[in-house]
């Protein structure tokens, strides 16, 4: 089997940096309220591919992350929508923990304008960004959610 060529792998870790930059910068402001002029200025200068607090953060695709947060306060309302229709009946979308909402609007919005990523990597990518916050039961859940969006926006992936 042929090895996966470098800028590939490279391309790869970048955008999973970008999408879990994109959750950070969501759950920031959807907490504190902070605009997203101050977070893409916060974010480009201080966190992609810099250290903060002693941890080394990867270089991350700053379009790809700009993309994520921007498309996802664009479009909020309607994806609101959908992760509440896919959400269990009594558990609307402000009763999930901020970062699992960051979490599920970021890969929705994936899910529905980044047809150039296939809909099985949106949703392992953003597991692996849930699984960095939280643990169990919660991963499973945005694995369901998103696989049930999935369906509905790429059906024929499927």
């Amino acid at each position: 089997m042929a090895e996966a060529p470098k800028t590939a792998e490279k391309k790869a870790n970048r955008r999973g940096a970008a999408r879990l930059a994109a959750v950070q910068a969501l759950y920031q402001m959807d907490i504190a309220g902070a605009g997203i002029n101050d977070i893409f200025a916060e974010f480009e200068s201080h966190w992609l591919g810099n250290e903060v607090e002693g941890d080394k953060y990867l270089p991350a695709e700053a379009a790809f992350f700009r993309d994520v947060v921007a498309g996802v306060v664009r479009d909020q309302n309607k994806l609101d929508l959908l992760l509440d229709e896919a959400l269990s009946k009594g558990w609307p979308l402000k009763r999930i923990d901020a970062i699992l909402r960051a979490v599920l609007r970021a890969g929705a919005y994936e899910l529905d304008h980044r047809k150039d990523v296939p809909a099985r990597v949106v949703i392992k990518e953003y597991v692996d960004v849930a699984q960095a916050f939280v643990e169990g039961e919660e991963t499973g859940l945005v694995n369901a959610v998103l696989d049930q969006i999935a369906r509905q926006f790429r059906a024929s992936e499927f």
